[in-house]
Parts: C-alpha cells; structure tokens; sequence
C-alpha cells in the first residue's frame, strides 16, 4: 500500500508522466484512476485468502496472477492488487505451459488478470488448476495494507534449483525504491530504458521527460556490440552518438566480463555501472554513480545495507560466501519455512550462495556461486567467473562458460564451453580446422593463468544456453556433460 501511496502523491498534476508505452503517456494519475476501478470490479469476485478462507470485499492475501506485455495495464494491474491487499504474482511470457503451471500451482493463484492478446492461452491455464479468470484486474476499494504484509512473490531464475516464489512486502520494495532513488539519482526526469523481464523485477516509480536510464544484462549488452560491429560506419557513428546522451548505463543479473565493458565504453563513452542484486533483496551492492567504478568488481554496499562474509573452513583468506542484511530484504520464500530458515544466519543476515572477496579499494568481487561456480581442482578452489573473463580476451572466443566436470586424478576438471567468433570460424572451415583447439588456447592461456586454472577440456558450441536474464544453468549443463561422458 505504501508503494501505491507514493505512487499517488506523484499524480497531483497531468504534467507528471508515469511511464510510456507504445507511443503513448500514463500520467500516475491515470494508473492510479484505473488501479481504483478495477478493484472495484474485483471485488465482485470471491478469492482464496492467506487462511484458506474466501471473501468478497477484500483479496486478504490472495495470489493473483498478472500476464501483460510491459505496459499500462500491467503496472495498473499490480497496483490494483495492492489495492485490494492482494499478492501479486507477475507471469513470464516466455514461460511455457509447464512451467506457468508450476508457478500457478506452487503459489496458489486463484485468479489471472490477462490481457486480451495473451487470453486464450491464459484461460486454458486457469481451466486446469481452476483459477478464475478476468481481462480487468480486480482490487477491492478501501482496504489498506500493514507495511510488512506479503505484497509481491517474485520467482528466482533457477539456475541452482527449481523457481522459488520470493515474497516481498511493501516495505522492502519501499525500501529498496528510496534506496536506488538515492544512489542513483533518479529523478521524475529520467526515463527508463529497461532491457530485463518485468516479471523479474520491482516496480520503480519514476517517469519521463529529459534523462535517460539503460538498465541490462551484459549478455544484452554484448548482443548491441556486436550488432554494432556489424553496422556501416555512418551507422555505427549515429549509434554510438545516441548511446553517449544517456545519463546512466547499469549492467547486472550475471558478470560483466572486463572486455565488454572496455568495449562499451570505447563505442558510447559510458562505462557500465555494475550492480550486485538478487531477487531476494534486489540491490545491495553497487559501483558509485560518481567515482571510480572498477572493472570486474560490483563496488561497494549501499547505506543501510550490512554485508559479512562466512570465511571458509579450508583456510583461503578473505575468501567466502556473502551474506547481506538490507531494509529491502524479502520476508520468506513461498510455502518453504525450512528452506528459508536455514537461508539466514545470526543477526539475520541472508546467505546469497556466491562466494566473494573484497579488494585493496573495499570494492567487492564476486567469485560465482558457491554451488556452481566454484571449482575444486586438485586441492585449489577455482573461480569460473575469473577464468571466464580472461577467455573472453581472446579474438576466436565470442562467448564462454567455464565450469568443473568430475576427473578421477584431480576431482574436477576445468572445463570450457566456448562459442566462436563467427569470422574466425568461417575463416578456419576453409582449412577444415575447428575455430580454436585445446592446445591453441592453452597455449595462449598460459601468459594470463596459472597452470592449474587452464581448461583442460574444451567444448565448442554455436551457442550457450540462457534463460531469460541471460544466466547459464550450469548446474543443469554440468550433470548433462557428466552423464554423457559415462
């Protein structure tokens, strides 16, 4: 409620503009307006609560899920389910049937809000775990949420596991919107330029007019240069031109390799701003939006936000997992109490999975996740994330993924799946040769790793395998390359 307060305090003049949407305005007036019309169609509907019980003048806790391409009436529609003291739970587009049914049955939707575009598909789902279904959002009209209440289940990416619904309450996603507002220094001026899935992110209440926000992956971020790369240079010279207006550039969800930074901000001027965030608590961590913004680190905590690090057991100093404590911090995963006990530690701080350290500068650097990233090879604990980085150097890799596979003699084996640049790949057919060999890139490796952190396998793909953040499984991949090598 907090959110849709604020939100509200923004939509005294028509001049405010909330959002833009194909090529039209949303003043916050107007989603406000139309946030409070829908809940009074909701109402009319009884919905399963928190208890299990139903009523038909509040949502009481009911999980309602939302399914619209980025606009309007879906940031409309989520304010009406807070409205309504709902949860809202926001449905991927690219999700397939099976997977929209398990976050349907896993959270417990008893109604979808759709959009026309997406309604037949959405009412073949709600038939089968029998939710309801509606085109107009529904929230009740005056009901008023406690702070702490449940009022968004965000699904991780699953990349360690199966999607667990992360619940926020009003507070944390106030929190972290007046926290982002300072460090950033957002303003009603900036317009957003937002390359990650709405269904993976908070809301922010902020609209358009002078300055501009990009906000993405580096997997996006790589995909823009090498499209540049492939524009004639009137072209490349209008494209780099418009990407240096921008006032901010941010890059997170997975590691900013150092070589696409330097190319990024050769082409726009802009050096990437890296961010350290998870569902669970979206950003805690972050380079400055003024000063020295180092390469292959996320910077520092944001105020407020608490940080230690669980030293490890087998003695590599200054060296272990990351737990962060934060105002933005969720409240519990849906329907696991044990799992989300056993996610924090003493103090309440929250354990995140990824190993890091910390730099000369107290800059932090994000090793990988502990589960996934992190090699044992022959007695050493071997960041993937750092060999992946300096892979990236070479002229024939375009993209890569390091990861261990099990080896009898040393444990695991660092193992490196690597997509070639398309040139050089071409080039090389002519002579029947593959884009690169082992030998080719152990040999050039050996001037920029230790030896024990050269690949010594190698596979080459035309491509990785990402979900819609631009994250590898690679827990998935390593127990597939295992089982084929049987």
């Amino acid at each position: 409620m907090e959110v849709v307060k604020a939100i509200a305090s923004h939509g005294s003049s028509h001049e405010n503009v909330a959002l833009k949407a194909d090529d039209k305005s949303y003043g916050y007036n107007h989603l406000v307006s139309s946030a409070w019309n829908i809940s009074l169609l909701l109402s009319s509907y009884d919905q399963k609560a928190v208890d299990g019980t139903t009523e038909n003048k509040s949502l009481n806790g009911a999980r309602i899920g939302v399914v619209a391409k980025p606009s309007a009436e879906f940031v409309a529609g989520v304010l009406a389910i807070w409205l309504s003291g709902g949860v809202a739970v926001p449905l991927a587009l690219s999700y397939p049937e099976a997977e929209l049914l398990h976050v349907m049955t896993d959270s417990d939707i008893s109604m979808i809000l759709s959009t026309e575009d997406h309604s037949e598909l959405m009412q073949k789902i709600a038939a089968q775990t029998a939710a309801q279904f509606s085109l107009i959002p529904d929230v009740p009209s005056n009901d008023v949420n406690d702070g702490d209440d449940p009022a968004l289940i965000l699904y991780t990416s699953g990349t360690t596991g199966k999607p667990k619904g992360v619940v926020h309450t009003h507070n944390s996603i106030l929190a972290q919107v007046k926290t982002l507002a300072t460090a950033w220094e957002y303003t009603s001026s900036d317009c957003f330029l937002h390359c990650l899935p709405l269904h993976h992110i908070l809301i922010k209440c902020y609209n358009s007019s002078a300055g501009w926000v990009c906000h993405s992956s580096f997997y996006k971020f790589y995909g823009l240069i090498q499209g540049y790369e492939a524009m004639d240079p009137d072209l490349q010279a209008a494209s780099a031109s418009a990407g240096s207006q921008l006032r901010l550039m941010m890059c997170g969800s997975s590691a900013l390799p150092l070589p696409v930074m330097q190319q990024w901000e050769a082409i726009t001027g802009h050096r990437l701003l890296e961010r350290y965030g998870m569902t669970e608590f979206v950003m805690a961590i972050s380079n400055p939006l003024k000063g020295i913004r180092k390469g292959g680190t996320v910077g520092k905590p944001f105020p407020g936000v608490q940080v230690k690090i669980l030293a490890e057991n087998d003695g590599s100093e200054g060296v272990g997992e990351l737990c962060i404590k934060s105002p933005s911090l969720f409240k519990e995963y849906w329907k696991r109490p044990e799992v989300t006990k056993d996610s924090f530690i003493e103090g309440g701080f929250f354990k995140t999975g990824d190993a890091v350290k910390v730099d000369e500068d107290g800059y932090y650097v994000i090793l990988g996740r502990t589960n996934a990233d992190i090699m044992k090879v022959g007695g050493y604990k071997l960041s993937a994330l750092e060999i992946e980085a300096i892979l990236l150097e070479h002229p024939a890799i375009s993209e890569c993924c390091v990861l261990g596979l099990p080896d009898k003699t040393y444990g695991e084996a660092v193992t490196a799946l690597v997509v070639p640049n398309a040139g050089i790949k071409k080039i090389r057919e002519k002579d029947l040769q593959p884009a690169i060999t082992l030998d080719e890139l152990c040999s050039w490796a050996k001037q920029k790793l230790a030896p024990y952190k050269i690949p010594t396998r190698l596979f080459l793909w035309d491509s990785l395998p990402r979900n819609a953040m631009g994250k590898v499984n690679k827990k998935e991949l390593k127990k597939t390359l295992a089982a084929e090598e049987q």
